[in-house]
């Protein structure tokens, strides 16, 4: 009896895999992670002694390159899921190849900032653009490395759309989505502050 109640109590729940829901909370983390940088960088502009310094334009480029990295990553999974192997494959390993051009953008952007005078421990305005495009990045190593491993699938097991597969993808683009995402709203919050 208790069962059957417990059964008739969970048909009324939408059920999201247990995967998916740790991702969410954990993006949701990383979010907080970067609005308490958003709040520090707001309150400590206010405070004034705010160096004004032209933002990097390479990182105007690298933008572009994760928002079209994003659209090969929904392309692999459409791709994926719609049996077309090849374009899987290769929209797969382009968006890999993106997502380390925007780290090498962002390398050099960096280092324009240093040939300007801006520096890691020099005012606090440089210094949070190191530290909050450092932790981003982190975040988008991390994001290609789970890349890497959808790229070990796709080339080593044979092609095959399985429910556990499509699943495992899906965190990957999920994922893939939220940091292009945060890059934006970082991107943003970059062009209103300098």
């Amino acid at each position: 009896m208790a069962t059957a109640t417990v059964e008739n109590i969970n048909k009324g729940r939408s059920k999201i895999h247990p995967q998916k829901f740790a991702l969410i909370i954990g993006c949701a983390s990383m979010m907080m992670m970067f609005v308490a940088f958003t709040s520090a960088l707001i309150v400590r502009q206010a405070q004034g002694n705010w160096l004004e310094f032209n933002f990097p334009s390479i990182f105007n480029y690298s933008t572009i390159v994760i928002v079209v990295s994003s659209l090969t990553m929904h392309g692999a999974y459409f791709a994926f899921t719609r049996g077309s192997e090849f374009f899987y494959k290769a929209l797969l390993i382009t968006t890999a190849i993106l997502g380390m051009v925007f780290i090498y953008l962002q390398y050099q952007g960096w280092l324009e900032m240093n040939a300007d005078g801006i520096f890691l421990d020099g005012n606090p305005s440089g210094s949070f653009v190191y530290v909050i495009t450092a932790s981003h990045a982190g975040h988008l190593l991390a994001g290609i490395s789970t890349i890497i491993m959808a790229l070990l699938h796709a080339f080593i097991l044979p092609y095959k759309v399985t429910p556990r597969r499509k699943h495992r993808f899906q965190l990957v683009v999920w994922f893939w989505h939220f940091v292009d995402f945060l890059w934006l709203y970082l991107f943003v919050l970059f062009l209103a502050a300098y």
